[in-house]
C-alpha cells in the first residue's frame, strides 16, 4: 500500500475520531468499534443500560460524515413500510408515487430495535443484508456507504421482541457499553456546567462519502497472510466444538458456535483494526483485539451456561487461549 494512501487513511480516521471525542466522553472501545465497523462496511449493535451515550455516539459518528443520517425510534406499532417506504396515490394524476423511507440514508440509527415487532425487524435486517428495498415491485438500492447502528436495552423486557440469534448474526459487531470511570463522569459534569455537553452539534470537521468509500477500499487492500486465515478458521471451528485443540466440555456451554459469517467478520475487522493502526497487513493481535465484539453475539449458549452465569466473553477467552497463535 503506498505511503500516501496510508497517510490519507490516517487523516480520515483522525477526523472521525476527533468529532467523536468532541461529543462523547471516554468510551474508547466504542470509538474503535464504530470506526472499525465503518471502515469494514458493517453494522453495529449497541447494548447498555439507559444513559450511556448510545444514541449520542451514533449521531456523533454520523455528524463526522457529510452523508445523510436518519434516526428511527422503534415502537411495537412500527410497520415495515414506516422504515423502507411506501407508495402514495396521487388523486390529481391518478398515479402512484414512491415515498422512500428513512432507511435510505448513509447512517441509520435504530433506537431500541428490540421494541419493534419481528416483522419490522426482519424488513430492516433484509435491507441490511441485501442493501436494497423493494416497494411496489420496484427495487431501490440503498446509498453507498450504508451503515446501521442499532441500540437495545437489556434490562427492560416488557413490550420487547428479542432479536433471534440468526438475525443478530447480521451485525458485524456487538458492543456492550459500560459505566464511565470517575474521572470521565467528572468531565461529563464539567461539560454540562460549561454548556458544551448540550451545545451546538456542528462537527469540528467532516469527511465526505468519497473518503469513506476510499477507507473501505483500503480495508480490502490490507494483506491477510494464509497463516492468519488458518488461525481464524481454527478459532471459529473451536467455537463449534472441534478445531486443532478443542476446549474440554465446550459443548456443555455452547449450543451453536460461530457461523462462516463469523470467520468473515474476524478477518474483516482484523483488516480494519490493522488499518486503524497504520498497517497494511494483519497480525494475530489484530484478530484478537476486537474478538468480543465480533463473537459475543454469534455464540448460542446452553441453558446450563445461562443458568450458571457464564458469559460469552469467558468462552471466547477459553477458545483464544486454546488455539495457538501463528
Amino acid at each position: 500500500m503506498p505511503p500516501a494512501d496510508l497517510e490519507r487513511t490516517g487523516s480520515i480516521i483522525g477526523t472521525i475520531s476527533q468529532v467523536f471525542q468532541s461529543r462523547v466522553v471516554g468510551q474508547e472501545n466504542l470509538r474503535l468499534t464504530l470506526v472499525a465497523a465503518l471502515a469494514a462496511g458493517g453494522h453495529v449493535l449497541l447494548e447498555s443500560v439507559p444513559g450511556l451515550a448510545k444514541t449520542t455516539a451514533a449521531s456523533a459518528l454520523a455528524s463526522s460524515i457529510t452523508g445523510s443520517f436518519a434516526r428511527i425510534q422503534c415502537t411495537p406499532d412500527l410497520m415495515p413500510n414506516d422504515i423502507i417506504g411506501t407508495q402514495i396515490f396521487n388523486y390529481g394524476s391518478s398515479t402512484f408515487t414512491t415515498q422512500l423511507g428513512p432507511v435510505h440514508a448513509n447512517v441509520v440509527l435504530l433506537d431500541e430495535i428490540n421494541r419493534s415487532s419481528a416483522k419490522t425487524q426482519s424488513a430492516m435486517l433484509e435491507a441490511m443484508q441485501e442493501r436494497q428495498t423493494s416497494i411496489g415491485g420496484e427495487v431501490y438500492r440503498l446509498p453507498d456507504p450504508f451503515m446501521v447502528l442499532a441500540t437495545q436495552n437489556p434490562i427492560e423486557e416488557e413490550g420487547t421482541y428479542v432479536l433471534p440469534e440468526a438475525q443478530m448474526d447480521r451485525f458485524l459487531m456487538k458492543e456492550i457499553l459500560t459505566y464511565p470511570r470517575p474521572g470521565e463522569e467528572h468531565e461529563i459534569l464539567d461539560r454540562s456546567t460549561s454548556g458544551s455537553l448540550t451545545g451546538p452539534r456542528e462537527a469540528v470537521g467532516t469527511v465526505d462519502l468519497e473518503d469513506v468509500r476510499f477507507l473501505q477500499e483500503m480495508v480490502d487492500a490490507v494483506y491477510v497472510d494464509p497463516a492468519v486465515k488458518r488461525y481464524i478458521i481454527d478459532l471459529v471451528f473451536t467455537t463449534r466444538g472441534s478445531g486443532p485443540r478443542p476446549v474440554p466440555n465446550l459443548t456443555q456451554s455452547v449450543r451453536v458456535g460461530a457461523s462462516p459469517r463469523g470467520s468473515l467478520a474476524l478477518m474483516r475487522v482484523g483488516q480494519a483494526h490493522a488499518l486503524l493502526h497504520g498497517r497494511d497487513y494483519v497480525t494475530p493481535d489484530d484478530v484478537r483485539a476486537m474478538r468480543y465484539g465480533v463473537l459475543r453475539h454469534r455464540l448460542v449458549l446452553t441453558f446450563d451456561a445461562l443458568a450458571g452465569g457464564i458469559k460469552p466473553e469467558q468462552i471466547i477467552d477459553a477458545v483464544f487461549h486454546a488455539v495457538p497463535m501463528p
